[in-house]
């Protein structure tokens, strides 16, 4: 009976083990006591409940115990569904004490909601509180006069918290101020007047307001450097005279064109009316033995014919060459 006893109590001694095993690792008492010197009461069964939830206690109590010393209160149940919503709960927290020291109105709803978008909002507080600096690329734009001006700013931001949830970017910020000073350096007459006083570029950007709808506020707009570029004016003015040259030149060429094609279609005409000439002429010979058969003809009338043909001949053998290729008779030839 004593055995039997002594393995009961072995047994209840086991089992008591493992259950308090269980208990510290369901329960983070040290993490309650921590939390209990520190002021911040949390109960076990909120504790064990986390544990259940699949939610780290520690990235719960600490960032509250976190809170409670700088002063901002928060609760349990907020932070543990900012945790389970995917939000940085080490991070909101930390906002809100940065904003709480500088005087900035952000409640813990805003913070988890600008966290829940993406944003860092730790950052977004210490550029509200220390407003940075951010450049332009290089920006060119060409003036009336046809010189071209490359210009870089400086755009000094602060952080619009109330308009960080749904507000563009830097990236819009930096497209809008460029897109200003292509218009501004654009509208000016003259380069000159542009690099005698930069500063009119960043007034008139400056002016139109290009902080609205994005979440930054602009405090100021500075020209860094300006550089004169190329001749832009110049440069089409030579394109445009090397185009309309090379369309004189096509138009030229196409008048020559047609002015080679009509006296190719002149000297046809030349052949075909020589052609027509000795086809008539060969037709002489022929009528005269008709008029010989038909008796319409007779010998004397014959030779008083063959007398105009060489009187004809004659002259046009001591009148020389005539006609515009220096060619004789209708055909080239003497009669």
């Amino acid at each position: 009976m004593e055995g039997i006893a002594a393995g009961s109590a072995l047994i209840l001694v086991f089992f008591a083990f493992i259950a308090f095993i269980v208990l510290i690792n369901l329960i983070p008492v040290g993490l309650w006591v921590q939390a209990w010197t520190s002021g911040v009461y949390v109960p076990f069964v909120q504790l064990i409940g986390m544990r259940f939830r699949r939610v780290s206690p520690g990235r719960i109590v600490n960032p509250l115990i976190t809170a409670r010393k700088a002063g901002v209160r928060l609760e349990v149940d907020e932070l543990e569904g900012h945790y389970l919503a995917g939000g940085n709960v080490e991070r909101v927290v930390q906002a809100l004490i940065a904003a709480d020291k500088a005087g900035i109105g952000l409640t813990f709803e805003q913070a988890a909601a600008i966290d829940l978008a993406g944003r860092d909002v730790l950052e977004a507080v210490q550029t509200s509180v220390n407003p940075k600096v951010i450049s332009t690329p290089r920006v060119a734009a060409m003036a009336k006069d046809g010189i071209q001006l490359i210009a870089i700013a400086r755009v000094t931001v602060r952080a619009n918290i109330n308009r960080l949830v749904g507000g563009a970017g830097e990236e819009t910020i930096l497209a809008r101020v460029g897109e200003g000073i292509v218009s501004t350096i654009g509208s000016a007459m003259s380069h000159k007047a542009v690099l005698e006083n930069p500063d009119n570029i960043s007034k008139t950007v400056l002016a139109k307001g290009l902080d609205a709808g994005t979440a930054f506020e602009i405090l100021s707009i500075d020209i860094a450097d300006v550089d004169v570029g190329k001749n832009i004016g110049a440069e089409l003015q030579t394109d445009q005279a090397e185009a309309d040259k090379r369309i004189a030149q096509a138009r030229a060429e196409e008048r020559r064109a047609m002015a080679v094609a009509l006296e190719q279609e002149n000297q046809a005409r030349v052949v075909e009316a020589r052609a027509r000439v000795i086809e008539a002429e060969s037709q002489v010979p022929m009528a005269i033995a008709e008029a010989f058969r038909t008796g319409n003809l007779g010998v004397m009338d014959y030779a008083r014919y063959q007398n105009v043909q060489s009187d004809t001949g004659m002259r046009r053998a001591l009148a020389g060459p005539s006609g515009p290729n220096g060619q004789t008779g209708s055909n080239g030839q003497g009669a």
